[in-house]
């Protein structure tokens, strides 16, 4: 078990990766704070928003931020409102960053920006017959992450609450029957607001989690990055421990039996 947890690795479409924290980029005040922050979470799969770069810019602030060579640049769909417009935007990403790799999210309410099942559904479909490896963003339903699977997705990616809320892990009933169910990794997207938040997605089973505006908007986005890198590890370990049963009663931790007889006087 020892060995287990120090060769661990998250495997997503054959590909190997040794975090399993995925972060976002949006939402930071500088380039070089998204710099020290990427480094400090030690991600090695990093997104970001087609609609909100210049890939044609070498100088935009955001793309200037991350190495390619040391990151996975995962272009999302954010921003796509239906599957016609999620698959289009794919494409342009995938002719930009040459490669076939996209988190696919269609999020046509503005207000709480949950994903639509129906189109996201239709959209993975399509774009796995075209050959792209999807991870597409999901509300926490889990006859739809069994519809997505048998469609070919790489991951489920089940939000824990609405997108930048920072609540945490409201979904925590769904998203265990998802991890339970699931033959490919399982990554909480959407909503983890603290490391704690984090570490129980990964003590759930869940694969990996996806953080951006906790890390982003924190006092000290550098450091809440580690906190997030620390907080993922120990949930992981924790789960390949094997957590112990919980009770609802008292069980003393030691026996009771063979215990010392009063002192005399």
């Amino acid at each position: 078990m020892v060995n287990q947890v120090f060769d661990d690795k998250l495997i997503i479409a054959g590909r190997a990766f040794a975090s399993r924290l995925l972060t976002g980029t949006g939402k930071f005040g500088q380039p070089e704070q998204l710099r020290a922050a990427l480094a400090a979470s030690g991600t090695e799969i990093v997104t970001v928003a087609v609609r909100r770069v210049d890939f044609e810019n070498p100088e935009d602030r955001t793309l200037a931020a991350v190495d390619r060579d040391r990151y996975l640049l995962l272009p999302n769909t954010s921003g796509a409102r239906d599957a016609i417009e999620a698959v289009r935007i794919a494409k342009i990403a995938s002719a930009i960053v040459g490669h076939r790799w996209v988190k696919l999210e269609v999020t046509p309410e503005p207000d709480f920006l949950l994903p639509d099942g129906v189109e996201t559904l239709q959209a993975a479909r399509e774009l796995v017959a075209q050959g792209f490896t999807v991870l597409p963003y999901m509300n926490a339903d889990p006859i739809l992450a069994r519809h997505l699977e048998e469609a070919g997705c790489a991951t489920l990616m089940p939000l824990a609450a609405p997108i930048g809320s920072n609540r945490g892990l409201r979904t925590a009933d769904q998203i265990r029957i998802i991890v339970e169910q699931a033959r490919v990794p399982v990554v909480v997207d959407a909503g983890l607001g603290a490391p704690s938040h984090a570490a129980a997605a990964l003590e759930l089973g869940a694969d990996a989690v996806l953080v951006n505006t906790a890390i982003a908007t924190a006092a000290d986005p550098v450091a809440m990055a580690r906190a997030f890198a620390l907080a993922v590890d120990a949930g992981r370990r924790a789960y390949l421990a094997g957590l112990s049963a919980r009770g609802d009663r008292a069980s003393a931790s030691s026996p009771l039996v063979g215990q010392l007889g009063k002192v005399a006087p």
